[in-house]
This record gives C-alpha cells, structure tokens and sequence, in this order.
C-alpha cells in the first residue's frame, strides 16, 4: 500500500468499526489504581492505569502498571470484566499477567465518592486491596 492509500484506507477502517460496533458501547474513559497486596510471592505496590469500555452496566478493563516489591520494579498487565449494579458494587473477574505468571482473580469495587472506589483482587497466590480513580 502506498502512503498516498493511508489516509483512504484508515478512514474505510473507522466507516466499518463504527457501522459494526453498537451504539451502546462506549469508551467510559481512562483510571488510575494503587493497591497493596502479594503478587509473584512477595509484598509489594501496584500502581497501574486502564481504560474502560462500557455495555449496559458490564465493563472490559485491559490496563498495565509496574509492581514495586524489594527495591524492584516489575511490569504487568491485566484484564478485568464487570458488572456495577448501580449506585452499588462493581464485581467481576480479571486476569493479570506478569512474567510467566497468569493469576485468574475476582474483583469487589465498592464507591466511596464518585470516580473514586475502593477495591479487592483476589485470586489463587495473588491478592490486592486499594484505590481505583476514573473509568
């Protein structure tokens, strides 16, 4: 393809997308989280960021950050799918990749003021507890 085809071509992918992906979803926004918990056999931070994608109350949340553990930093990156009853909990299921490691885990958010939740991971050998800000 040539360049002069680019600009043709990204704009034939948005027409598609947009004509294929429902009206209901929407892109909720970016957040942030901090949490403190056991991952990869040691205590450490998470500090991390994510972007929502939203459905009638269910959500798909891929994000990534680094763990800080023992004076070193390690990257990981997750997934999560939830559903918030609203005014209520948020509860779901994710998985968080991180090495060679993939920790399956269950997710309970609950809000303490708008945008800001605080949340628990828990899964086998991977357990969190923290703060999620946006989505």
């Amino acid at each position: 393809m040539t360049i002069s085809r680019l600009p043709l071509a990204a704009s034939a992918l948005a027409a598609i997308l947009s004509a294929t992906i429902p009206a209901t979803v929407q892109a909720e926004g970016l957040g942030a989280e901090i949490n403190y918990g056991r991952a990869d056999g040691h205590w450490g931070t998470e500090i991390g960021a994510g972007y929502a994608l939203n459905m009638a109350g269910f959500s798909l949340t891929p994000g990534a950050g680094v763990y800080l553990r023992d004076g070193d930093t390690k990257l990981y990156g997750r997934v999560e799918a939830a559903y918030t009853i609203p005014l209520s909990a948020t509860i779901g299921a994710g998985a968080r990749f991180s090495g060679d490691h993939i920790r399956p885990y269950a997710t309970l958010a609950m809000p303490i003021i708008p945008k800001l939740r605080a949340k628990a991971n828990v899964g086998p050998r991977y357990y969190a507890v923290g703060l999620t800000l946006g989505y």
